[in-house]
């Protein structure tokens, strides 16, 4: 076969042109931190990248949503703490109430704060997060009082006591908000019973039997003071253990961002050890290329491509 002087000429080009496409990717990598620029350099690459910043997408979106459970659990906390403060308060007031050295004025005062505490504590039940009333069950957009009214609808003691759950992970719920309905129409009744005792002008003594106090309201039996504060303790422990959870939840999703952004990282960032050595060795078989093309093809041709 005879070779031509147009034949070395055009193996030369295809050569050079090669050189300088890997000379011009090397340069892509070192500029961009990656060894892929598009999809097509690499599908197998691409393809795990994908995969990967779908699992941070997701890790994200749990994240958020561990927040907004945070929120509502601290809110639920703090407004249950507010619950145990007063009903504390509450027991002062019984118990001074039922020194019968108080004249009828002197308890007509205690009746006073009483009242006062009633809606205290109305307004704790309706506790708000941003525009959701967070012991309302599911019916977030509905209040459990309105200003001076009994439980507002009977669907949100009942129907609407269910929980509200978010995602946190893979495959797990959490439920958020505390069914408090309950108990605020519990402490309402009992505060309902005991102001009215205060106004009948009840004896020392029947005033003092009131901490103990079970009286039925409608179908339901309202526990004594000391019942209704200890379940108000157990809805806060259930609230605690809770929040112990979404700590946890979140240490773990931490841990997996950091092995995830490891992982994309092995898989996609540029080695720029690696990449300078080869793009330097690169560049070294290119100008060996063009030296001894020089001396193949014609002088002139060479000087061209230079």
């Amino acid at each position: 076969m005879r070779v031509t002087q147009s034949m070395l000429s055009s193996n030369m080009l295809r050569n050079l042109n090669t050189s300088y496409n890997k000379m011009s990717k090397y340069q892509d990598m070192l500029d961009s931190g990656s060894v892929i620029s598009r999809p097509s350099d690499d599908p197998v690459v691409a393809v795990k990248g994908m995969g990967y910043r779908i699992d941070l997408d997701k890790n994200q979106q749990y994240q958020r949503n561990l927040r907004e459970a945070n929120t509502w659990l601290d809110t639920t906390d703090e407004a249950l703490d507010q619950v145990g403060g007063a009903l504390k308060r509450v027991k002062e007031l019984i118990i001074q109430a039922a020194n019968d050295t108080n004249t009828a004025d002197d308890r007509r005062k205690i009746n006073a704060e009483m009242q006062q505490i009633k809606g205290q504590l109305r307004d704790i039940a309706n506790t708000k997060v941003g525009e959701n009333y967070i012991f309302s069950g599911t019916h977030t957009n509905q209040p459990l009082y309105t200003d001076q009214t009994g439980p507002q609808n009977p669907a949100i003691t009942t129907g609407g006591q269910k929980p509200i759950e978010i995602n946190v992970f893979d495959g797990i719920s959490m439920n958020i908000n505390t069914q408090g309905a309950d108990l605020f129409e519990n402490i309402d009744g009992f505060m309902t019973q005991i102001t009215t005792l205060l106004e009948s002008g009840a004896s020392g003594p029947e005033i003092g039997d009131a901490l103990g106090l079970e009286v039925t309201n409608g179908a339901n039996k309202i526990p004594g003071l000391d019942g209704i504060y200890e379940n108000t303790l157990t809805l806060r422990a259930d609230v605690g253990a809770r929040q112990n959870r979404v700590e946890m939840m979140e240490n773990r999703l931490s841990l997996q961002e950091v092995n995830v952004t490891k992982q994309l990282s092995a898989n996609e960032d540029t080695d720029y050890a690696k990449t300078i050595t080869e793009m330097v060795t690169q560049e070294s078989i290119h100008q060996a290329a063009l030296s001894v093309g020089a001396k193949i093809i014609q002088q002139t041709l060479v000087d061209f491509i230079r």
